[in-house]
Formats: C-alpha cells, structure tokens, sequence
C-alpha cells in the first residue's frame, strides 16, 4: 500500500465515523467511502453496538413535502447550500457539518434522539433529489423564506408550512403529551 491510499483510507474511516454516528444507514456510508461493506458493518457494530438496519432507503419526495417535514427539511437544505457554495465545504462533509448545525439549530442536539424530524439518511436524500432536479426552493410569498417544493411547482402564490400550518399542526399525541408533561410540573 502506498502512503496516498492510507491516507484515503484513514480519511474514508473518519468519514465513516462521522457519518454512523450522526446516524447514517450503512447503504449512504457505502455510497460515499470507499470501504467495503464487511468493513463498514464491523465499524458499525463498534460505533453503535448493534447491527446496521436492513431494508431500502427512503426514495420518495411526498416525504418531504408534509408541514412538519418541510419546515426541518428546509432549514437543513438553507445550511447546506450555503455551506457548499460559500465555504470550502463541499459534497458529504458539506452534508455532515450542515446536519450537525440542523441538529444544533432544531433543539435536538443528540444524534441518537428519537425527537428528530429530519434523519442523516433523509438528508443525504435530500440532497441527492435536489441534484437530480426533483426539488426545487421556493420562495413563501408572504414570509420571504425558501423552502422545499416539487420541482416546477409554480412559484408566484407558495405559502410556507409556517404561514399556512394545517388545521390539525401540533396536535399529535407527542404534542399532546408534552403538553400534560409541562402542566403537571411545578413552575417557580
């Protein structure tokens, strides 16, 4: 082995690292180093102390478009595409230095909180949609945000989730238990 390829391949490990510890399934860990999925899964197993998750990664765009979703996923592609067009950060550490603000910014500053909306996983598809041409930022007519949308969509009358929440936005059962949560505990 030459230097230059332990080099890459201690820079592939961190890398990995990073990116298991923020979450990432195994299949977006391969797709980005160079280390082989034997390698991968055993480094995976060490970091996370339980075997990678099977099954697909989540292809579809209508994930994104839903109110709660939006607004996460929005924030996190706002960072990303200002750390990849105006810093040195560009491709997967671009993605991994904006989800750990999006995660800094969201109020869920542990990797492992099940409170997240947005996963390492659904944003690295995130990205990938938008350089696919699938989605598009759209500008809220009424708060001037940008947020994510269909690629195509018309954009002269969006409306944010944020301007225009649906009826039932906040109400679920977490929402709701929080709620009780915070009324049964004393206030000073």
């Amino acid at each position: 082995m030459t230097a230059k390829s332990v080099s890459k391949q201690a820079d592939d490990i961190l890398l990995a690292s990073s990116m298991i510890t923020l979450g990432a399934r195994l299949q977006v860990v391969e797709a980005e180093t160079s280390l082989g999925r034997d390698r991968l899964a055993r480094l995976y197993r060490e970091i996370r102390g339980c075997s990678p998750p099977k099954g697909m990664l989540p292809f579809s765009v209508d994930w994104f478009m839903t109110w709660l979703p939006n607004i996460h996923s929005s924030l996190f592609y706002n960072v990303y595409s200002f750390l990849n067009t105006r810093t040195g950060r560009k491709g997967i550490r671009a993605i991994i230095d904006a989800y750990r603000l999006y995660l800094e910014n969201s109020g869920v500053d542990d990797a492992e909180s099940t409170e997240r909306v947005l996963s390492f996983t659904r944003a690295w598809m995130l990205v990938r949609f938008f350089e696919s041409g699938l989605l598009q930022l759209s500008a809220c007519r009424q708060c001037g945000g940008h947020f994510i949308a269909h690629a195509h969509d018309p954009q002269s009358d969006f409306v944010c989730a944020i301007c225009r929440p649906p009826p039932r936005a906040g109400k679920t059962r977490a929402a709701a238990k929080a709620r009780a949560s915070a009324r049964s505990e004393p206030s000073c």
